[in-house]
């Protein structure tokens, strides 16, 4: 249909009182209407994610209902055990994320799949782990992870407890284009769901096999915990894990920002609740200098990611998802060394836009790197292959965009896991009389000063994704031979899956296809460009290397004013 008829179409129909206003309150704004009627909410490896509000362009339940058939039907399409096994779907604090939630239970039960639902807002990494412990085949969570109070999404893991990859999620939107009425899709009443065995409602027994599992991640017995912590949730559904996994692992001195505990899509405290921003953290500093702590964590709503801060002169010091990876990196390769548990096959998992330092700290413990694309999925693809082939174990993984996974009982990034370890990381150095500030000075000392920034360019609206197209395919088209006065060494080309070297012969990029474009320099300098999957956004990374700060500062610098778009 086209837009205005997909817009009478819903006008039509009864909607919830909340969508039919919306829809009345844009009568003959054809941009406002374009811009709910355009496209439905894609869907893609990561799932989706959108703004809530009414039409096929926006989270509301119908198109909640049809990413929710077209998994059933993909479920369905695997057999009678498939539908039996069940899904099990966790939600973050956001607006809509209980209702959506349940939504998916009702289209899942009308095709006699089990649902197992979570009585309260639970983590996103909780929902990947009780997959695994269910052996369900499959896993929902509704986030909309860092994203502002206006968005929500819709998240599908495998039975592996990892997200799809892009052949399953593939056939789901297979399912979902075949869906011929958006409105017709039958769904069944959750009190009839338990009365045929269809719904199951979690308990705090998963909350307790979760929390036994962190407690697999204490190595370090030799530290002191009466370090002083604030830990904020940012509203969202991080609080009851992190807070009982850092008591469970003896750190009692833990203040929690209790204007921030409180469970709020709206997040009242803050216009964006994402831990890479410090105006996240404008409360857990107040906090933290009131009470004197030395380590500042915070997680974002559904808690995949950790923002770590830590205390600097008067002040706090934010670390980048690169500088705290790296010193997760080596902290844990050092603890497995000294205890005699770092194998032979060691392996990290990085991603082709997270920073090169940690290539640098492995090699120091012979400890292989293999990237990855970007997004945690392709990390949990390869955990998934070692474990099938023993070619390597697995010891750690990350990305730049605070994301880490340390033991693999999760197959997302998990910021439960990774909070617990820093407080037990920065509570060694503080035995030994240093910060994690000066850790990471003594990393730059050994492995060279990595740099690293990232830039966002916003692209909204239909104009908005073509004039983005447009930007990448004129760098395929006409790629530069230098950038800053540096020759480019290799061109690499992800969607096309080719890499160009300097003297024009190229090379097989043995990765899924992806849109991502990457130029790395003669002297290691490397820029990547990257839409976003899930937000209207092109992205555009920069990472150097000096001998000096200064010198690694100067050189990004240049390298950002080089290449500005």
């Amino acid at each position: 249909m086209v837009v205005k008829e997909l817009y009478h179409q819903w006008q039509d129909v009864e909607l919830p009182s909340n969508l039919s206003e919306e829809l009345e309150a844009i009568v003959g704004n054809g941009d406002a209407i374009e811009d709910r009627f355009y496209q439905y909410v894609s869907f893609g490896t990561g799932g989706m994610r959108g703004v809530l509000g009414a039409g096929t362009n926006r989270m509301n339940i119908f198109t909640i209902r049809r990413v929710s058939e077209g998994l059933a039907r993909y479920i369905s399409s695997n057999g009678e055990a498939a539908k039996q096994r069940g899904v099990v779907i966790a939600y973050d604090t956001r607006h809509f994320s209980y209702e959506f939630a349940c939504e998916t239970a009702r289209v899942l039960g009308a095709h006699n799949i089990r649902s197992y639902v979570y009585k309260e807002a639970r983590p996103t990494p909780q929902l990947s782990f009780t997959v695994r412990e269910l052996n369900a085949y499959a896993g929902v969570v509704i986030t909309a992870s860092h994203n502002p109070k206006q968005y929500n999404g819709f998240k599908v893991y495998g039975e592996d407890g990892a997200q799809l990859t892009p052949e399953y999620a593939n056939e789901i939107v297979q399912h979902m284009n075949a869906i011929e009425d958006i409105f017709a899709i039958e769904v069944e009443e959750l009190v009839q769901l338990e009365q045929r065995g269809l719904l199951s409602w979690l308990s705090t027994d998963f909350d307790h096999a979760y929390l036994t599992k962190l407690l697999t991640l204490k190595e370090n017995e030799n530290i002191e915990l009466d370090m002083k912590l604030v830990y904020t949730p940012l509203h969202g559904a991080g609080l009851v894990p992190v807070r009982e996994g850092l008591q469970a692992f003896g750190f009692n001195n833990v203040h929690i920002v209790e204007q921030q505990a409180i469970q709020d899509g709206a997040f009242p405290t803050v216009s964006y609740p994402n831990p890479e921003e410090p105006a996240a953290f404008a409360l857990a500093m107040a906090l933290g200098q009131e009470v004197g702590a030395d380590l500042l964590l915070a997680t974002d709503p559904d808690a995949d990611r950790l923002g770590v801060a830590v205390k600097s002169g008067e002040g706090y010091e934010l670390l980048t998802g690169n500088q705290l990876g790296a010193l997760l990196l080596h902290y844990l390769l050092s603890t497995k060394q000294v205890n005699g548990t770092l194998p032979d096959n060691g392996v990290l998992l990085k991603t082709i836009v997270t920073s090169e330092l940690g290539t640098a700290i492995a090699k120091e413990f012979d400890v292989i790197t293999v990237n990855t694309l970007t997004g945690f999925k392709y990390i949990a693809e390869k955990i998934a292959e070692y474990d099938r082939s023993g070619a390597y174990t697995y010891l750690f993984g990350y990305e730049e965009s605070y994301g880490y996974l340390i033991e693999t009982f999760v197959r997302d990034k998990d910021a439960v896991q990774v909070a617990l370890k820093v407080a037990e990381m920065a509570a060694h150095y503080e035995k030994g009389g240093q910060s994690l500030l000066d850790a990471l000075q003594d990393l730059y000392r050994q492995y060279g000063f990595y740099r690293e920034a990232l830039v966002s360019q916003v692209f909204e609206g239909k104009n908005g994704q073509e004039e983005m197209k447009a930007i990448l395919d004129n760098l395929r088209q006409e790629a530069p031979e230098s950038i800053a006065g540096i020759a480019v060494e290799r061109f690499e080309d992800y969607l096309a899956g080719i890499t160009t070297l300097a003297d024009g012969t190229t090379e097989e990029i043995v990765l899924p296809k992806e849109n991502v474009l990457k130029f790395v320099l003669a002297d290691g300098t490397w820029i990547a460009i990257r839409p976003s999957g899930t937000e209207p956004k092109c992205k555009f990374y920069f990472g150097v290397v000096g001998d000096t700060v200064e010198a690694a500062s100067e050189k990004l610098e240049r390298l950002q004013v080089a290449f500005n778009r």
